[in-house]
């Protein structure tokens, strides 16, 4: 394993949880609300199951304050919680929530003496029966309560917060709705990192009795960060104490797409590194660029196959700087030109310099030496990054002048989904220049002409059905262009790995790398068989500004956020392997890939 992917452990916080079971915004409890902007309706508005309020008995009158200091505020119990209760009700035809399935468990903190409280607030509550008579609302005393033995003394519809640490008969836990405690008692863990083994032993062993009485269970005073809210997921934790309203509430929502588990494992191809950073002679280039691929995706990938990813056994790696031309932030349409020509361009140029001139792409120069040139994408086939080899338009969205050029360009091989809108002129051209089929089945072993295959499984994604067309896309790609004498340049697109930055949907990225990373052991392979070809991988750019949260090995599970929904600056991978791999260690410029291809070609 290289330098920077130790670094990557490092740099990016990883929490060391198990997997989490599946939490909702359900499992979130709004401490302290009433000290929010908008008391209970921010928390009712990101769908929170549990909400607390904390009273005092004030001369007959239940004020909301955490201490008697706020009292002089006079904010009453009735209009910042049961007012807005009563709305929801009216609103939502009998249900607190309007999907009707969700129960809000309203947490009533008493602070005053226990027995003349709970009285005023039984008497008050009695005012509101579509409130006390509605199974979408759960009422539980917490704070200052009577003894146990009195609790079922009160309505049918009270309940209490009993104490974790507490024992109590089963008449009592028959009116205990869930089981809370202070975190400190337990632990100093402070959210970040891992929390102490002994201390974590000892949390888990209080949920564990708590859920056997088959009670929910609640910290208060506990770490309140993203970090911390992993953890306690991990741990069972059913109710997430917080005074982050939305920041928790966009974290619970998001959840399902920042996070995931693989049910599959492939086994890695095991490379001989026979010819592996040897100074021999170059035939093939294998060229793979994963959109959007920085080492937080491979990251992800490689764990969520278990510890294992083809591409991380490959001894010779760099790292590449991907700024364009005009932006320090690049976009496909440069990241690709700078690969394919050498030449630095203007964000979203396809083959052209920054003054729109067309630029020498490497397909054109490895024509003079008789090679061919095949081209597969797991994306549209007039998308930047293949356009980038054959193509010379100023905007990468004219699809139709992009598919123009392809009349004119030395491409053998062109694979990828069909674009959308073709003039029928232009599809009779392209349809008399090239053998275009809709399958790589339909795909025969000559070369009477160009092959275009446009199938509409390649731009399904993983997650869709994709299977393994890019590996079969491959396999039919090398062993057309094996047969040249002279060699080949085959260029592969992982395109689906920047679908899912984009997206900020971590299931979406993993399995589109676990995918391209199967093409990557089969290129080693052939690399290995051959003897000849160097195989590149690398990436235009970084999508999304993933982090990587947590992940178990053993279980194949991954946690991530996202920075953005775009693309970021940092510095991609470049992994070789072969023959001439050697030539790709070090820091550089994109364009350096283009001359570091020459070199081992031996072209100028």
């Amino acid at each position: 394993m290289h330098k920077f992917i130790y670094l990557l452990l490092f740099v990016l916080p990883v929490h060391l949880f198990a997997q989490p079971t599946a939490y909702s915004t359900i499992n979130a409890h709004s401490h302290n609300d009433y000290e929010k902007e908008f008391p209970f309706w921010m928390a009712w508005e990101e769908g929170f199951g549990s909400i607390e309020a904390d009273i005092f008995l004030v001369k007959d009158e239940l004020l909301v304050a955490h201490d008697s200091s706020q009292l002089k505020r006079r904010w009453s119990f009735d209009s910042l919680y049961l007012q807005p209760l009563l709305k929801c009700v009216n609103d939502n035809k009998g249900s607190v929530y309007a999907d009707n399935k969700r129960v809000l468990q309203l947490l009533v903190d008493i602070k005053s003496p226990a027995l003349p409280s709970l009285d005023k607030l039984v008497s008050k509550l009695q005012q509101y029966p579509s409130l006390t008579n509605n199974p979408s609302l759960r009422i539980v005393i917490t704070g200052n309560r009577p003894s146990p033995s009195l609790f079922s003394s009160y309505p049918s519809w009270i309940y209490f917060d009993g104490d974790l640490k507490n024992t109590y008969t089963p008449k009592e836990l028959e009116k205990i709705e869930m089981l809370s405690d202070d975190f400190a008692k337990y632990s100093s863990w402070n959210g970040k990192g891992k929390i102490p083994e002994n201390e974590q032993l000892a949390v888990k062993s209080i949920i564990d009795k708590a859920h056997s009485l088959n009670k929910k269970v609640r910290f208060w005073n506990a770490p309140d960060i993203i970090n911390s809210w992993y953890g306690f997921m991990s741990l069972g934790v059913d109710y997430i104490n917080t005074d982050q309203i939305k920041p928790l509430g966009t974290f619970l929502k998001q959840l399902p797409d920042r996070s995931y588990t693989s049910k599959e494992q492939y086994k890695l191809y095991r490379p001989a590194y026979r010819n592996d950073g040897q100074d021999k002679p170059v035939k093939n280039i294998i060229l793979l660029i994963g959109d959007g691929t920085g080492l937080p995706q491979l990251y992800a990938g490689y764990t969520a196959n278990k510890a294992a990813l083809n591409v991380f056994n490959m001894r010779f790696t760099g790292l590449s700087k991907t700024s364009s031309y005009d932006n320090y932030i690049t976009d496909s349409a440069p990241g690709a030109t700078a690969v394919s020509s050498g030449v630095k361009t203007n964000n979203r140029a396809v083959g052209v310099d920054h003054t729109g001139k067309a630029l020498v792409l490497l397909p054109d120069i490895i024509r003079k030496k008789k090679m061919k040139t095949g081209i597969i994408t797991s994306g549209d086939i007039s998308d930047a990054t293949p356009a980038d080899f054959y193509a010379h338009q100023s905007e990468r969205s004219h699809s139709e002048a992009i598919l123009t050029d392809l009349l004119q360009a030395p491409v053998d091989l062109l694979m990828g989904k069909g674009a959308k809108k073709i003039n029928d002129t232009l599809k009779n051209k392209l349809a008399t220049k090239f053998n275009w089929v809709n399958s790589i089945d339909e795909v025969q072993q000559s070369w009477s002409k160009p092959w275009l295959v446009t199938e509409e499984a390649a731009g399904l994604s993983m997650l869709q059905g994709r299977g393994d067309w890019a590996q079969k896309a491959f396999a039919k790609a090398i062993s057309l262009l094996s047969e040249n004498k002279e060699g080949f340049l085959l260029m592969l697109e992982g395109a689906q790995i920047d679908y899912g930055g984009h997206a900020n949907k971590l299931p979406y990225v993993v399995t589109e790398v676990m995918d391209f990373d199967q093409v990557i052991g089969k290129a080693m392979e052939f690399a290995d068989s051959n003897g000849e070809t160097l195989v590149i991988v690398t990436a235009d750019h970084e999508t999304g500004g993933l982090t990587l949260t947590g992940g178990d090995y053993d279980k194949g599970y991954i946690s991530g956020q996202f920075s953005t929904e775009d693309h970021t600056a940092v510095p991609v991978p470049v992994f070789a392997y072969g023959p001439q791999s050697q030539l790709f260690t070090g820091v550089y410029e994109n364009t350096e890939i283009f001359q570091k291809i020459l070199q081992a070609l031996r072209l100028k």
